[in-house]
């Protein structure tokens, strides 16, 4: 019989590669790649800060995801440096203060490297419902606005000609990022979270034919990932978080390597 901890582990995992497929389709489609990894930096300051004032670390991590990103935008809508200047200088700079911050936290320091990191393996009976609930209300806003996300991907200035709201449809993407940020956060950490959104969508990519395609094979291949990395780990004795993202990788890279081949012949 499955270990407890092993089943919470798994269905946790696979709950949020299904949703990470299509939402991380349109970090690809997008190329907010950088504007993801900056969601998942700013994450640790939400840990700290939750922390400092006692507040639900998930809620804490989705309110500083937000802030930073409704501040991002309003930087960029001015101009006056550029976007990927920008990106690098808020992530940084939040992950520098909140491992500050937690640095000079007793209780945050001992469990660092687990938020850095992720500690899939210790997941509790409510972190698990936590996953599974936020993970199924992504993929039912993304089921409802998918036509319209995938609109405003294609042709922006169209879709609003056509009376779609863009803006609504940014801030909405921007909170499904948050949202899978601090869920992510228990699984494989703050510094891999974009990963898992980025790797099976880009791997995807290679051999799908259409959106709708590509998305699902995201979602197959991250559910991969996390079952082969989770037994992996778990035999080896190694992380649990890097080792999904280091199969994602090596799926990615097999991927690659046939569809060009398949390519030139």
């Amino acid at each position: 019989m499955m270990a407890d901890f092993i089943l919470y582990a798994l269905i946790a995992g696979l709950s949020l590669a299904l949703v990470a497929g299509p939402l991380g389709s349109f970090v690809v489609w997008r190329r907010m790649s950088y504007f993801g990894d900056t969601l998942a930096h700013s994450a640790l300051l939400g840990i700290a800060l939750g922390i400092l004032l006692n507040l639900n670390l998930q809620f804490s991590i989705i309110v500083i995801c937000l802030i930073v990103a409704i501040f991002l935008i309003f930087l960029e809508k001015q101009k006056a440096v550029a976007i990927d200047t920008l990106l690098g200088i808020l992530a940084h700079s939040t992950l520098a203060i909140g491992v500050v911050v937690l640095s000079i936290s007793n209780t945050a320091q001992i469990n660092l490297e687990a938020y850095l990191f992720g500690e899939l393996l210790t997941i509790a009976t409510w972190d698990l419902v936590w996953v599974v609930v936020a993970s199924a209300l992504i993929m039912a806003v993304l089921f409802l606005f998918w036509n319209q996300f995938l609109s405003v991907t294609v042709h922006e200035e169209l879709a609003s000609i056509e009376g779609v709201n863009v803006n609504r449809l940014r801030y909405l993407l921007i909170i499904l990022m948050a949202l899978i940020t601090a869920v992510a956060m228990k699984i494989v950490g703050v510094l891999l979270i974009t990963s898992l959104l980025i790797i099976p969508p880009a791997a995807a990519r290679q051999v799908a034919k259409s959106p709708e395609q590509m998305a699902i094979i995201a979602s197959a291949l991250g559910c991969f990932s996390v079952v082969v990395g989770l037994f992996a780990a778990f035999r080896a004795d190694t992380p649990v978080g890097p080792s999904i993202v280091v199969v994602a990788t090596v799926t990615f890279f097999v991927l690659y390597f046939f569809s060009n081949s398949s390519q030139q012949n």
